[in-house]
């Protein structure tokens, strides 16, 4: 079975900075893939030109060994690929229900279908799920902007698993929540790895958070790849430690 995404020597240069340099891994299914690296490393912009928010300088992108790169992120979401973003991307206004609506109508196909299809075509069930899911029950019908930061993390999290995707890029998860809020967080993504066999990739600082959740780990360090392994071999690697703190 080929790996759910490959990444080929990818590249992205804004001028003469190279924010990736060369990187290549692959994703199985079913895995938790973290990806680590100190502020600037180029983990963000991986991310984007995975997702087709970045045009890549070269190199190229793969899912289930079909080349996706450029592809738009509305195509590729409808392959199955989603993910969440540094910024939360919820409505503020709106109830968590429909917040999780409003994201599974993202992944209804195209806009004529969207328009004049099923005006709900599943989505309150699924919301329904997700609510369930992430133990959003007693906020169901709060708006979304009335949330504590890790409650709407958590939301934000359910509305990227309202289409059912089989690969998710998680862009820093962890950032601002607290202790609480991260250990519910860690909880309901490992649930969901191991009921649904979602594949997760992600990005993070909270090296805790990283090495308790995910099972192998790549390290960037200016664009490159340092090292990858275990989060055990990850941690006692000599020049992970030397990227973070020096010499």
């Amino acid at each position: 079975m080929s790996p759910v995404l490959e990444v080929h020597d990818l590249h992205k240069a804004f001028g003469g900075i190279k924010a990736v340099n060369g990187v290549s891994f692959s994703v199985k299914e079913g895995e938790i893939l973290g990806i680590i690296g100190p502020n600037g490393c180029g983990k963000s912009t991986l991310f984007n030109c995975i997702l087709g928010q970045l045009e890549p300088t070269r190199g190229a992108v793969k899912l289930d060994g079909r080349d996706v790169t450029n592809m738009r992120p509305s195509a590729l979401n409808r392959l199955g690929v989603s993910r969440t973003f540094q910024l939360l991307q919820v409505f503020p206004e709106l109830s968590v229900r429909e917040n999780l609506i409003l994201a599974g109508q993202e992944h209804q196909g195209s806009m004529l279908g969207r328009l004049f299809g099923a005006r709900d075509a599943g989505l309150s069930e699924k919301a329904e799920q997700m609510i369930g899911f992430f133990k959003l029950g007693h906020l169901a019908d709060a708006k979304a902007g009335g949330l504590s930061y890790g409650q709407q993390k958590l939301l934000d999290a359910a509305m990227a698993f309202m289409a059912g995707p089989r690969l998710v890029l998680l862009d820093e998860p962890a950032g601002g929540v607290n202790l609480t809020m991260l250990g519910d967080l860690k909880e309901r993504l490992r649930a969901i790895n191991a009921e649904q066999g979602a594949t997760f990739v992600v990005i993070e600082h909270n090296m805790d958070f990283v090495m308790s959740l995910c099972t192998r780990v790549i390290v960037l360090a200016e664009g490159k790849v340092l090292a990858e392994g275990t989060p055990a071999e990850v941690r006692a690697n000599p020049a992970v430690i030397e990227a973070y703190l020096g010499h």
